[in-house]
């Protein structure tokens, strides 16, 4: 799928909307994209999955942080067959007192799905969870980068980004 048809895809879905919106970093903005209106349509969910697939090759596991890159996680996983976890963004203070649900990440290659990213705070704290409990993380795959600043942060880091979409692919359309 090339980015014009992924563009397309997500307006038609609704993903792509205008308005007055807060983002997770805080930032005020005038447009948002909710990939989880991509993400909860099935046939949307499954284009956009098969657009990660080529760079899930070579993976251990697939990683993505609560909440919104589990159905793109889960997707990729039964397209490749690659297994994959799910980071929380808090250990949980009961039961098995997990961060990371599913696989042992220690000493496997670990592939980083992300739906959206602005500034990489999120990025950032799913590499340090997954580096901490010894899993090997050198690329994200992420939907749509803002571009306000994760691919440098990612950079200092020494991880590789791969953006399917940028906004500005989405607002120059």
């Amino acid at each position: 799928m090339n980015k014009e048809e992924l563009i397309q895809l997500l307006k038609k879905c609704g993903a792509i909307q205008f308005g007055k919106f807060v983002l997770t970093s805080g930032a005020v903005s005038d447009y948002y994209i909710d990939i989880k209106k991509a993400s909860t349509n099935p046939s949307v969910l499954k284009k956009i999955a098969k657009a990660i697939v080529e760079y899930a090759e070579g993976y251990d596991l697939l990683a993505g942080m609560e909440l919104g890159a589990v159905p793109l996680v889960v997707a990729l996983s039964l397209e490749t067959n690659v297994p994959y976890v799910i980071v929380r963004k808090e250990k949980r203070e009961h039961g098995t007192s997990k961060q990371i649900e599913g696989e042992e990440v220690k000493d496997k290659k670990v592939l980083i799905i992300e739906d959206v990213t602005t500034t990489g705070g999120s990025i950032i704290k799913t590499i340090k969870i997954i580096r901490e409990n010894k899993g090997i993380v050198d690329e994200v795959v992420v939907v749509v980068d803002r571009e306000s600043g994760a691919e440098e942060k990612l950079k200092n880091v020494d991880v590789s980004f791969i953006p399917l979409l940028s906004v500005s692919d989405i607002l120059k359309k």
